[in-house]
């Protein structure tokens, strides 16, 4: 793990390691440290970036072949869960379909994130999805972006 400072945190995961609990307890950790620090942030959007980053590096653990890099930063009333992994595949959320077992971490993820982001990289992708920290936010930035933002980069 490394922190570089009190806003941001990553964290390399190799194969094998017990990662989504880590990986909650990593994004529990550092938006705990930001309220310790003086940013107060809601039980709500601590147990949705748990969730978000669960989800995110379950997916990547799943799905690519290597080793997998959580990125944790703040970023303004925004915290950023970003997942990289080197599988070239892109993610998809697929549409709602209560009927389907499973693959369902995407929706979820979708459905938490003020934004949902996922870019394609030289090697691999990096998914990203922010997390608004407090309504006034998550107000604001809905009025801004009319709600969440999805896209893929190239």
């Amino acid at each position: 793990m490394q922190q570089t400072d009190d806003t941001h945190l990553t964290h390399a995961f190799a194969r094998g390691e017990l990662s989504p609990s880590l990986a909650r307890r990593l994004a529990a950790d550092f938006l705990d440290g930001l309220a310790r620090r003086g940013r107060p942030v809601p039980p709500t959007a601590v147990e949705a970036a748990r969730l978000v980053t669960s989800e995110l590096v379950t997916n990547a653990l799943k799905h690519a072949p290597g080793p997998v890099l959580l990125e944790l930063r703040l970023e303004g009333g925004l915290a950023a869960i970003t997942v990289w992994d080197s599988g070239p595949a892109l993610p998809v959320v697929g549409k709602s379909d209560p009927t389907r077992v499973g693959r369902h971490g995407l929706e979820i993820v979708a459905s938490l994130a003020r934004r949902f982001e996922v870019r394609r990289e030289p090697v691999g992708k990096r998914v990203t999805a922010r997390i608004a920290l407090d309504d006034e936010t998550a107000t604001a930035d809905a009025r801004a972006h009319d709600g969440r933002v999805t896209g893929v980069r190239r």
